[in-house]
Parts: C-alpha cells; structure tokens; sequence
C-alpha cells in the first residue's frame, strides 16, 4: 500500500468515521468497497486526464467491488484554486458523458476552504484531507443512505458545529496524526 493510501484509510478512519463526519462512510470502509486510487502524475492536464479514466473505469464496476472510490492526487494540484479548476472540468465532462445520474463527485483537499469563511475556521476540515483528492460517489447508493438517516439536511450543520467546538488545534492535530 502506497503512503498516500495509507494517510488516506487513516483520515478515513480517524476522521471522517470516527468524527462521524459522513454516518455513511462506515458500511463500504468495513466492507473494504471503496477504492483508493493514487494518480502518480503532477502536471494539471494530466491529472485531469488521470482522473476521467478513472471514473470511467469506476462506472464499469459493480457497487459490491467498488461502492465509493476516492482519487488520491499526492503530487499534485496543490493550489486549490488548480484543484477547484479540474474539479470543475471533471464535473463537467461527468455531465457530458450523460454520467451525472450515475455519478456524483465530491472534493477534498488540504487548503479546502469554504467560500465567504476564513482559511483558519475549523468548518473547513468537514472538506480538509491529507492530499487534494476527488470522491466518486455512485447515486443510488447515496439516495439509499439517505433514505435511511433521519435529517440528512442536518449532517452539514452539524459537523460545522462540531469541528468549531473542537477547536482549530484539535482539529488540525487529526489530520496531523494522518499525515505522520
């Protein structure tokens, strides 16, 4: 296992889960149905190009395989306006290939910061990761864990809540302990 898989399982473990940050990450980490990805290419273009092969290859494959799928960028796309551009480019091209019912891509990043908040407010580790990275998400699994959670509209709000009460330290010390 590459050391960008390896930080990543832990913030997924340490923080995502064990913050409950996502309630539905849980199932597919213990089912071990996601798949961790690592893009060993840095140049923007290319990891964009990285990136559409992966989620085509992610859409051929079934749910019990691969539920989720994280697209780990180690060397890369460390300025996160770049990032939010291929971002923007991916969920694009996603549309075009008339995937956006199938596919739904979410975005973390090491300098995620929400628009209209501070760089050092803690709501922006809901978003923070070790490496910049895109999740792919399949719609009808995401559509049954919603169904099932009381409130999801609730979920945001209430991770906002949390990492503000835990304090920028804490919560920078997380991620950290991922990192190391």
């Amino acid at each position: 296992m590459s050391k960008a898989i390896g930080q990543t399982r832990c913030w997924v473990r340490e923080v995502v889960i064990g913050l409950n940050l996502c309630p539905f990450a849980r199932v597919p980490f213990e089912a071990g149905t996601i798949r961790y990805q690592t893009c060993e290419v840095s140049d923007d273009d290319a990891i964009y190009a990285a990136l559409i092969e992966e989620i085509a290859l992610f859409a051929q494959l079934p749910p019990d395989q691969a539920e989720t799928a994280l697209f780990i960028v180690p060397d890369g796309l460390r300025d996160f306006g770049d990032y939010l551009d291929v971002l923007e480019d991916a969920q694009a091209a996603i549309e075009q290939a008339g995937l956006d019912d199938m596919l739904q891509l979410a975005s973390f990043h090491p300098e995620y910061c929400f628009e209209g908040l501070d760089a050092d407010d803690p709501a922006n580790y809901t978003n923070r990761s070790p490496y910049p990275m895109f999740h792919l998400i399949r719609q009808d699994g995401l559509a049954a864990a919603l169904e099932s959670w009381p409130e999801p509209e609730s979920i945001p709000r209430r991770n906002i809540e949390l990492l503000r009460e835990m304090g920028l330290k804490k919560v920078q010390s997380l991620l950290d302990g991922c990192r190391s």
